[in-house]
């Protein structure tokens, strides 16, 4: 979405020139006619507008409970044709799957900003999904490439530089999927209703956020079985904890060559925990 903006450098005029905006939506998600919430997203380009949606809608019920497998939906459509009617997801669960609203752990409203807001209580936010067990060893060097190969993938943000991505990659570092989206735990949802839709579960598998680990993103991941989560920035004291608490990985700061590992450290072995420290002296001694 273009805008005519002022810009102003060092040593120059002020010049007025026109920039790109990401594109900020809101999205209705109804099941069987009924809203259940409504989160400003980012809609995907031309045909992958329905398809992007539709993961997201998708992921969202997966993460909230309401649905477990992919054979629970029936069909996801549109409520119409017309714009604000594209903005309006109907989510059709298949018959004998049973929905009740009043399970849902977030209010009818959310924001794109933070997952959490909407949320009644933290009780309600920590869902009793079980700790995953998965070895799913992964090498330092397999986790170092994955930024490079996420920002390859942002096609918006390279014009925008204001949405946020996800991905999922396997334990060789392929990439799977990857997604952008205004609000981060979006974009995670539309990674995780990826999978959801197209059968397969990521419980062998990295997920790699762009910006913080928060810990919705953490519980997002858990309730998707994915045992290793990182994030090219920080993490909150309590996505560590719960990290810890669930078995899962929990990496962050992962850019420049580094990473900090905040828990799950036993998936990464004995040799690549001591090549990346050397690599860290070796890097320190050089600045």
């Amino acid at each position: 979405m273009q805008r005519s903006i002022w810009k102003l450098e060092a040593g120059r005029e002020l010049t007025q020139t026109r920039d790109e905006l990401a594109a900020e939506e809101p999205l209705e998600i109804r099941v069987n006619g009924q809203a259940v919430s409504v989160t400003m997203r980012t809609p995907g380009e031309g045909d992958d507008r329905a398809t992007h949606d539709a993961e997201l809608a998708a992921g969202f019920l997966l993460t909230e409970g309401v649905i477990e497998r992919p054979n629970d939906i029936d069909r996801i459509e549109p409520c119409g044709r017309t714009q604000a009617d594209l903005n309006v997801l109907n989510v059709f669960l298949a018959p004998g799957c049973a929905f009740d609203p009043a399970s849902l752990t977030r209010h009818v409203f959310a924001s794109s900003s933070c997952g959490l807001c909407g949320k009644a209580t933290i009780d309600a936010i920590h869902q009793q999904f079980p700790p995953v067990y998965a070895e799913a060893p992964v090498t330092a060097n397999v986790l170092l490439g994955l930024p490079d190969t996420l920002r390859a993938e942002q096609a918006t943000f390279a014009r925008t530089g204001g949405l946020h991505a996800a991905a999922l990659f396997d334990r060789a570092g392929k990439l799977l999927v990857a997604r952008e989206d205004i609000g981060r735990h979006n974009a995670v949802d539309k990674v995780i209703g990826h999978a959801l839709r197209a059968g397969w579960t990521p419980d062998d598998h990295v997920l790699l956020v762009s910006g913080r680990a928060s810990f919705e993103i953490m519980q997002k991941a858990l309730a998707a079985r994915v045992p290793v989560v990182a994030a090219v920035s920080a993490p909150s004291s309590l996505a560590a904890d719960f990290a810890a608490d669930s078995g899962q990985t929990l990496v962050g700061f992962l850019r420049a060559g580094r990473m900090n590992v905040y828990a799950g450290v036993q998936r990464l072995t004995t040799e690549t925990v001591s090549h990346a420290k050397a690599q860290r002296r070796k890097e320190d001694a050089s600045e």
